[in-house]
């Protein structure tokens, strides 16, 4: 997994319906783009150092944009 400063990180959740999260990526730690990530959650603008497990996806900035 790899991502960028803006691209959205999605976390399908695994016990139940209405447990997906959906996050902005506001740093980045390694130069190669591979996680942890700081993340702000958009649900309640909270920050988190993620490293995404696999039931999560990148959504890179680019697509985002065209929503």
């Amino acid at each position: 997994m790899r991502a960028t400063v803006g691209d959205r990180l999605i976390v399908e959740g695994t016990y139940g319906p209405g447990n997906r999260r959906e996050g902005l990526v506001v740093q980045v730690e390694h130069t190669d783009g591979t996680p942890p990530y700081l993340v702000r959650w958009l649900d309640d603008g909270r920050q988190s150092l993620v490293f995404p497990g696999p039931d999560a996806r990148i959504v890179p900035r680019s697509q985002c944009e065209r929503r």
